[in-house]
């Protein structure tokens, strides 16, 4: 058995109900087989071993009152994966949903997409089981300041600096960053996403979704074509989804769909952003409502915005939404280009019936590393007491993800992979993470 294999079954074995994290570790450790079997090092050092390995996990309670005066208590967590290149960076997911193996998966891909930005972040995620959805304000302030009483503890600017993610948006920074200035008595960057008014960064609102086209522009202009006149299925009406859109748009090509829990839109003449944006930041609605402003669209209940005829694939939604018939619709359609601006949204079968057929398949450690790398960008803004503009940071974004696209792609040509930009991407992001852990040393 290999040294790769013994790593993957000793995972499995340690962690058996935890299937999404065992699915990112299977998916990363198989693409690294070319680096680690050429190096014995990493085995020697057992550096597979610890980098599966979270550095810290706090998990506690998080109880708070509600508006009938009920007291309700709620799990939080906090991963610490990786802090081999820098301090712990990664968003706060507010989901029912939420549970370890979500959170330490989105943390163990957090690490490898946080190196790829070539900035000096590492690898961490946390979150809630609490649900925001059809709170009060004041409901959602009392479990944001319950939830960073405790986790102020663990955190600071030079040591893990969390985001928003799914469900923390920019209502639940401000209630926690209040918080932990209070308790702390620290104005300081130690959490991103922030308001305008007290620390955030420009285009940061913007930035995973503008991130995720400028990956695509760049991949596609590599192979003597370009992103003007093509078509796109975009997932999601969440933030990603939204500015991806947008982007798109301005470049010249055009998203013909979006989607949200309940159902999906198909407009033939291109999403409406404007639409969108009413339906889901102001009224937060459903996208039933979609064709009150675009009588030629059509809403379709449940999922199936795989199976229009598209040249882009851009998965913005959640975790496993794009699986093996959605794969084969894309193939058969002719699609070009899958580009994962959510974390994990295709299922390892479909992503290997993608890359077989001849695809580009670009992960989301790549492709979404826009959000984290302007949330680096706040935290270099927070250091110097400045702010650049939107353009100071657009510019920047898109020169990363420009630089990231070559780095994977490099990567995959370097280890006999061309157009493997799985494998090319978790090289890159492996390499120097794992450079760093041997020169620190057995910690």
């Amino acid at each position: 058995m290999s040294y790769v294999d013994e790593v993957i079954e000793k995972v499995k074995a340690k962690n058996p109900n935890e299937p999404e994290f065992i699915q990112a570790v299977t998916e990363v450790l198989n693409s690294l087989r070319l680096v680690v079997d050429n190096d014995e090092r990493y085995q020697k050092e057992a550096l597979l071993e610890r980098i599966v390995e979270p550095e810290r996990i706090i998990m506690f309670r998080v109880p708070w009152v509600d508006d009938n005066g009920k007291v309700q208590v709620n799990r939080g967590m906090r991963v610490q994966f990786n802090s081999a290149i820098g301090p712990y960076k990664g968003g706060l997911r507010l989901h029912p949903s939420v549970n370890l193996s979500i959170i330490k998966f989105l943390g163990f891909e957090q690490i490898f997409k946080n190196s790829l930005t070539g900035l000096p972040i590492g690898g961490g995620k946390g979150g809630s089981d609490f649900d925001p959805k059809g709170k009060s304000d004041r409901e959602v302030m009392a479990f944001c300041q319950s939830f960073m009483t405790e986790l102020c503890k663990y955190i600071g600017a030079d040591t893990d600096v969390p985001a928003g993610d799914i469900g923390t948006g920019a209502r639940e920074i401000g209630y926690m960053y209040g918080q932990y200035k209070r308790i702390r008595n620290l104005s300081e960057g130690v959490l991103t996403g922030k308001g305008l008014s007290y620390g955030g960064s420009l285009a940061r609102t913007e930035a995973t979704g503008y991130g995720l086209v400028y990956i695509v522009e760049e991949l596609l202009k590599s192979k003597g074509d370009t992103i003007v006149g093509k078509t796109a299925a975009v997932s999601g009406a969440g933030n990603v989804a939204i500015y991806a859109i947008q982007k798109l748009e301005q470049l010249g090509a055009k998203a013909v769909t979006c989607s949200d829990s309940t159902g999906w839109v198909y407009d033939p003449d291109g999403i409406d952003v404007a639409a969108l944006k009413e339906i889901k930041e102001v009224k937060r609605a459903r996208l039933t409502e979609y064709t009150k402003y675009r009588p030629n669209a059509e809403y379709h209940e449940g999922r199936g915005v795989w199976n229009i005829k598209v040249d882009l694939a851009l998965p913005c939604a959640t975790q496993n939404e794009l699986l093996i018939d959605d794969a084969k619709a894309l193939v058969a359609n002719g699609t070009k280009v899958v580009a994962e601006g959510a974390n994990m949204p295709t299922t390892l079968e479909a992503t290997e019936y993608l890359q077989e057929n001849g695809i580009y398949f670009v992960p989301g450690k790549a492709a979404n590393a826009g959000g984290v790398a302007t949330s680096a960008l706040e935290m270099s803004q927070n250091s110097m007491r400045y702010s650049w503009t939107f353009e100071e940071v657009d510019a920047k974004l898109k020169q990363i993800m420009v630089s990231i696209f070559h780095n994977i792609d490099d990567a995959a040509k370097e280890y006999g992979v061309e157009n493997n930009y799985v494998a090319g991407a978790n090289i890159a992001g492996f390499k120097k993470v794992a450079d760093a852990m041997l020169a620190h040393g057995i910690v």
